[in-house]
């Protein structure tokens, strides 16, 4: 049976609580390398922290996937697993940006932020995931690439917000600088402003969104109640989209993270010459990086409304990912902080396309093989899976390039190529950027 077309409002509110949960991963994606430095890690064991995060998503999703595939409540199948995890997203975030201001000895302090990283990372995981499986479960094919658009529009409308918060904070009063060791305030309350919104966000969600029960589910998507399977007899059996899709994953996601973690130091060092945390200039580079990448964010958006547009969805990923790259490597060069904005409108462009296109195809080639959302958390591990290696790789790269953390941004250029490359082993057809 066909699943029924659904008005803009209905797929909207299946996606609106993603806007708080991106405003909590732009917040930890954008001031995490801060934060760490602020609290005293070498640049070269920057890249280690940040292993935290893909491994708890590489763990929880799947988890998360397989557990709510055959999870049925009164308050549906995925939106418990949401709520949770928004609920110990919130207590975290207002623990983490403090960990300075504890009292604890410089070891202890870096401790305990990595156990409230892996914390936050795990919920926010925990609370993102469902958002795409509610699209996978509920939305038919012709639908699902506007869906996708919709979660990606809200997706980086929740990321403009994270990123500036910190810059706004400064702007109406907030102390930018803190002593040594200690998170500024302007850091400090972006974090509890996002929790806020992000469970005003989940609540609306839980109001607005009914599942549908196991029988109608099953008429809708063309199996039975699902029979436990191992993860490795799903991925045995996944279609071959899966992994192409995973191949071009593994290129992107590993550029993005080596952005994540050195790009703060980046533009401090090309446009104020500093990479000293504590000095004025490297928090006034972590603040104007805060709004490059809600720039960034209002270039995928852009870029989002043109991608349905071409006829061709192989050609719309690889331009968008070849657009990214560009921007990538162009950052070392551009010495004025507002000439920046160029690089990080190009990067936009990849952004958007990385996170709608991807499941687009996967999802249509999952029709019919039942487990979605087992099969969405194993997806997961395409974006984990290579930042966890690009982690392992930082330093040594890092020291590789001449220890200019700016030259690590031309290295996330070459992997957005080589990620715009590897789609030509996608099929051409259908699932394409007209569905």
């Amino acid at each position: 049976m066909k699943k029924p077309d659904l008005t803009f409002w209905q797929l909207w509110n299946l996606s609106f609580g993603f806007f708080g949960v991106q405003i909590a991963y732009a917040l930890q994606s954008s001031n995490i390398s801060r934060i760490f430095r602020t609290l005293g890690a070498d640049p070269h064991d920057l890249s280690y922290f940040w292993i935290l995060p893909p491994l708890m998503g590489i763990v929880v999703q799947p988890i998360v996937g397989s557990l709510s595939d055959r999870t049925w409540t009164r308050f549906g199948r995925r939106i418990p697993y949401l709520f949770v995890g928004a609920a110990v997203a919130v207590a975290v975030m207002c623990l983490l940006p403090n960990a300075g201001s504890l009292g604890l000895a410089a070891s202890s302090v870096m401790m305990f932020g990595l156990a409230m990283l892996m914390l936050l990372d795990t919920s926010i995981n925990m609370a993102m995931q469902p958002f795409k499986m509610l699209v996978g479960d509920m939305v038919n094919e012709e639908q699902k690439a506007k869906a996708y658009s919709i979660q990606s529009f809200l997706c980086n409308a929740g990321s403009v917000a994270g990123f500036v918060f910190p810059f706004l904070f400064t702007w109406i009063g907030l102390q930018n600088v803190a002593p040594e060791g200690v998170v500024p305030q302007s850091v400090v309350w972006s974090f509890y402003v996002g929790a806020i919104i992000l469970i005003l966000c989940v609540l609306y969600t839980t109001a607005k969104v009914h599942e549908w029960p196991p029988k109608e589910y099953d008429e809708y998507n063309g199996s039975k109640s699902e029979e436990s399977a191992s993860w490795l007899t799903l991925l045995r059996k996944a279609p071959s989209m899966f992994w192409k899709v995973g191949l071009v994953q593994f290129f992107c996601w590993a550029a993005f993270l080596y952005m994540w973690t050195y790009v703060v130091d980046a533009v401090a060092e090309t446009v104020w010459h500093t990479t000293d945390p504590t000095s004025e200039g490297y928090q006034t580079a972590a603040n104007w990086t805060g709004v490059l990448y809600a720039l960034q964010a209002v270039g995928s958006v852009v870029w989002a409304m043109v991608l349905p547009r071409f006829s061709n969805a192989k050609v719309a990923y690889a331009l968008s990912l070849g657009l990214g790259g560009l921007g990538f490597a162009l950052i070392p060069f551009c010495h004025d902080q507002y000439l920046q904005v160029v690089p990080f409108l190009l990067i936009g462009c990849g952004w958007a396309a990385m996170l709608a296109m991807p499941f687009t195809f996967v999802t249509n080639a999952l029709q019919g093989y039942g487990h979605m959302g087992a099969y969405l958390g194993l997806f997961n591990g395409t974006i984990c899976l290579p930042q966890i290696v690009a982690a392992l790789c930082g330093g040594l790269i890092l020291s590789a390039v001449g220890h200019h953390q700016s030259t690590m941004m031309v290295v996330s250029g070459l992997l957005l190529g080589l990620g715009a490359l590897t789609v030509v082993f996608l099929r051409e057809g259908k699932p394409n950027a007209r569905q």
